[in-house]
C-alpha cells in the first residue's frame, strides 16, 4: 500500500508526523511511505510548488497524505509559483473532483463551539464540495479601463457533467447516512447555479430513497448556525463549499479538528484513490513551536484508511481514539489547553 506523504509548509510537517505516528501504531502490514516536497518547500528546493517528481510520485501512489501549504515569504511570487498552487494543481492533475468534509461534534467540546452547547451537540454533517471547477479554476484577468481604473475578473462556470458527477457522490454519501441531501446554490442570482440546480434534480430521480432540498447559500450559512442538526449531506460548489466548511469547523469548536478527503473516479487495487488533508492552513505564526493540533490530520489519515484502503475497522479505531482523548481532556492550544503537537499524538496512540 503506497502512500505519498507531502508534509508541505508551516505546521504541515509537524501534524503530518503525528498522523504517521498513529499509522505506525496500527502496525499495518505492507505499508510503503513515499515523501515529496510541495508548496514553498517545493518552490525552494525545485523551483515550483508542485515539482514534476512530486506529481509523478502522487500518481504512483494509492493515496496521498497532505499537510498544508502557504508561506508569507512567497506572497509576492507570480500566481503559478505560489505555494497554494500545489494543492490546486494536485486536485486538477489527479482529477480529484469530490471533496468530503465531515463536521461532527465531540463529547466534551460543546462549550468551545461558537454556538450554544445544546445546538453544537446536534451537528453531524458532511459537506460534499465540488473541487476542480467553479471560479477557482476559471479564467482570470486584470486590466485597466479606459478611464484609468483597474479591474479584475474571474470566470465562474460549470458544465453539466461536472455537476452531475459530484451530485452522484453526494447522493451515494447520503445513502450511507441519513438519506438527506441539501443542495446549496445561488440560483436566484447566478446562471451557473440555475444549471447546477437543474442537473441536481435530474440526478435525484435515480435516488428515490434520498430526500432532496435546495437552499440559497446565504440562507445555508444562517441555518448552519441556527440549526446545524437539520443538515445531513450538504452538496455545493467549490467556492460556497470552501466558505461553509470553514464555518462548520467553528460550529464544531476548532478548525484543528476537521479532516477532509478529495476523491476522484480512479480505483486502485485497494479502493478509491484520494488525497487526504486537514482543512486548516499552514499557520506560519506557530510553525516549529510544537503548538499545532494534529487531530485533523490524524482524522484525515483515518479517512484515508476507510476510502482508499477499505480498512473500516482501523479507521474507526483512530476516530474512537481521538474522541476518547478529547473526552479525557486532551486539549491543544486551539482548544484552550496546553498540550503540544507531539503530546496530543502520543495521547491518541495510547488510546489505540
Amino acid at each position: 500500500m503506497k502512500i505519498a506523504v507531502l508534509p508541505g509548509d508551516g505546521i504541515g510537517p509537524e501534524v503530518t508526523q503525528e498522523a504517521l505516528r498513529v499509522l505506525d501504531a496500527l502496525q499495518l502490514p505492507g505499508l510503503k511511505l513515499l515523501e515529496g516536497d510541495v508548496g514553498a518547500a517545493g518552490y525552494r528546493n525545485h523551483g515550483h510548488p508542485l515539482p514534476p517528481e512530486t506529481l509523478a510520485m502522487a500518481r504512483e501512489a494509492d493515496a496521498v497524505l497532505f499537510g498544508a501549504v502557504g508561506d508569507p515569504a512567497c506572497d509576492n511570487l507570480d500566481r503559478h509559483l505560489r505555494p497554494e498552487q500545489a494543492v490546486l494543481g494536485l486536485r486538477k492533475e489527479l482529477d480529484l473532483f469530490a471533496n468530503l468534509r465531515p463536521a461532527k461534534g465531540f463529547d466534551g467540546l460543546e462549550e468551545l463551539s461558537a454556538l450554544r452547547p445544546e445546538i453544537a451537540r446536534e451537528i453531524d454533517l458532511v459537506i460534499v464540495r465540488e473541487l476542480t471547477g467553479d471560479i477557482y479554476f476559471g479564467e482570470k484577468a486584470r486590466h485597466v479601463l479606459l478611464d484609468g481604473r483597474r479591474e479584475g475578473w474571474d470566470r465562474m462556470a460549470y458544465a453539466e457533467d461536472e455537476v452531475r458527477r459530484i451530485a452522484h457522490v453526494a447522493f451515494r454519501t447520503a445513502q450511507t447516512r441519513g438519506n438527506r441531501v441539501t443542495s446549496v446554490d445561488k440560483a436566484n442570482v447566478l446562471e451557473t447555479s440555475r444549471l447546477w440546480r437543474e442537473v441536481v434534480e435530474e440526478v435525484a430521480v435515480e435516488y428515490l430513497d434520498v430526500a432532496l432540498e435546495h437552499m440559497y447559500v446565504d440562507n445555508a450559512a444562517m441555518q448552519l448556525v441556527k440549526a446545524p442538526g437539520a443538515f445531513d449531506v450538504v452538496l455545493t460548489s467549490n467556492l460556497f463549499g470552501d466558505i461553509l466548511s470553514d464555518q462548520a469547523s467553528m460550529c464544531v469548536g476548532s478548525i484543528g479538528l476537521l479532516a477532509s478527503a478529495s476523491l476522484g473516479e480512479r480505483q486502485t487495487a485497494y479502493g478509491t484513490f484520494g488525497l487526504y488533508e486537514p482543512i486548516h492552513g499552514s499557520a506560519p505564526d506557530i510553525a516549529g513551536q510544537g503548538k499545532a493540533n494534529p487531530m485533523a490530520t490524524i482524522l484525515s489519515a483515518a479517512m484515508m484508511l476507510r476510502h482508499s484502503f477499505g480498512l473500516e475497522a482501523e479507521a474507526a479505531r483512530i476516530e474512537n481514539a481521538v474522541a476518547s482523548a478529547l473526552k479525557d481532556g486532551v486539549r491543544g492550544v486551539d482548544l484552550g489547553g496546553t498540550l503540544g503537537c507531539a503530546a496530543i499524538g502520543e495521547a491518541v496512540c495510547e488510546r489505540l
